[in-house]
């Protein structure tokens, strides 16, 4: 397996997978959508994503999507893990782990001090892998927890 960032021109190798990752927080299937929703991010800038590739077959099975959020106290960019998917017939080889800790090196190069995620409040293999890679819980509301990984000082 491989992971790296994808490119601009590279939405098509998470559309699938962003596709499906939305059906799983019960939204409508729209491919279409998908991927121009993926291409916006990377054409505006606005987002980092990172794909995991079956190097055997060269498929796509994994993603995760980051997002910026500013502190103007820090001065600083941090980041919020917005998006994480593992194609369900992947899922329990450490494919997520690895995404993550790749979205969080990533963030330590850009002098972030913290990423931040939510899940939901019932999707208990999510918590359990963001907690023991150090995630600690700070906040939940009635759907979602909030997690939060101290990573620069």
């Amino acid at each position: 397996m491989e992971i790296k960032r994808i490119g601009l021109t590279e939405g098509h190798l998470v559309a699938g997978l962003f596709n499906q990752y939305r059906i799983f927080y019960n939204q409508f299937s729209d491919i279409g959508m998908a991927k121009a929703f993926i291409d916006e991010r990377l054409q505006q800038n606005e987002s980092i994503i990172f794909v995991a590739i079956d190097t055997d077959n060269q498929q796509a099975i994994g993603f995760t999507q980051l997002y910026p959020k500013y502190s103007s106290v820090r001065l600083s960019k941090n980041w919020i893990l917005n998006d994480l998917y593992v194609d369900a017939d992947c899922r329990k080889q450490g494919i997520g782990e690895k995404l993550i800790k790749t979205a969080m090196e990533f963030a330590k190069t850009t002098g972030a001090t913290f990423v931040q995620l939510e899940t939901a409040v019932d999707n208990y293999t999510a918590q359990h892998l963001y907690e023991s890679i150090g995630f600690v819980k700070q906040a939940n509301d009635e759907n979602f927890f909030l997690y939060k990984i101290v990573l620069n000082s």
